[in-house]
């Protein structure tokens, strides 16, 4: 496993690969790995010739009071879990090297990008669209493969990798979580254990909405008021938002219909955790 740490030697990187006639997948993290960035990096083994996978905690996506200073950094761990998953190429910039002084291009994706975690943290899909751009770019992969869990993330990656014409394929692998329902996130590792028990009240919330759903409920408003009762047993968790909407476009519904994403944000103790479910 080669890792990498600048621009260039990643690109000459993978364009050895793609003049080699190999498929490329990319996953892109910020680290702290867990086993749902490991089933990502699976998904890429099974439908790509050569993995690679990016490690870099993006500044431009958190705001000026969130955790990016603290954000875990495993770097080593994290890199011995890829080369053991048969990862070929760890890309690992520091970030002067993706944002050099005086940049001033970023990428805007307008409406869907101002919706949801767009909404509560504002500029966050800005960066995010914009270090994913540029990762494509670098890369050139044939598919890169992102989590359900990132709903909003990836409707808002959808519009940019079909605005911008980029020439590669976003696969989404289900949500992964422990038996207890939690969904996976570098973020639990933040959790006191009290803290981790309250918060699987989020899976508990959309689990009743879900099924309330399938035993014929639509309106959405009586919807989210079933989660909001089961949110209201776990009063010191606090909800960010609790929306039913289209998974395209992010605009919330009135009435609930097959595929619709029920999306949940709350913060637990000082952590922020969101999860989601998709209505069928």
């Amino acid at each position: 496993m080669q890792v990498l740490s600048t621009i260039q030697e990643m690109r000459l990187a993978c364009r050895a690969v793609r003049q080699s006639g190999q498929s490329l997948g990319l996953v892109p993290t910020m680290g702290a790995l867990h086993a749902g960035h490991i089933a990502l990096v699976r998904a890429a083994r099974a439908q790509c010739d050569v993995v690679a996978a990016s490690i870099f905690v993006n500044p431009t996506q958190f705001g000026p009071n969130e955790d990016f200073a603290k954000y875990p950094r495993p770097f080593e761990q994290d890199c011995a879990l890829l080369e053991g998953e048969g990862v070929a190429l760890v890309f690992a910039p520091q970030p002067g090297e993706m944002y050099p002084a005086g940049a001033s291009t970023f990428v805007e994706v307008g409406g869907v990008g101002d919706r949801l975690d767009g909404a509560s943290r504002p500029g966050h899909f800005r960066g995010v669209a914009t270090i994913v751009a540029k990762l494509f770019h670098i890369v050139g992969p044939d598919k890169a493969f992102f989590g359900q869990k990132d709903a909003a993330q990836v409707a808002v990656l959808r519009s940019m990798v079909r605005d911008l014409n980029f020439d590669l394929e976003l696969v989404v692998c289900p949500t992964l979580r422990e038996p207890d329902g939690l969904a996976l996130s570098s973020r639990n590792r933040y959790l006191s254990a009290s803290d981790r028990a309250r918060a699987l009240v989020l899976s508990r919330a959309l689990d009743v909405i879900a099924a309330t759903y399938r035993a014929g409920e639509k309106d959405v408003a009586r919807l989210l008021e079933t989660g909001r009762s089961v949110m209201a047993t776990e009063p010191e968790v606090r909800i960010d938002y609790l929306q039913i909407v289209d998974a395209d476009t992010l605009l919330p519904l009135t009435e609930a219909k097959p595929g619709a994403l029920v999306a949940i944000a709350a913060y637990v103790g000082g952590t922020r955790l969101i999860d989601n479910t998709i209505l069928r």
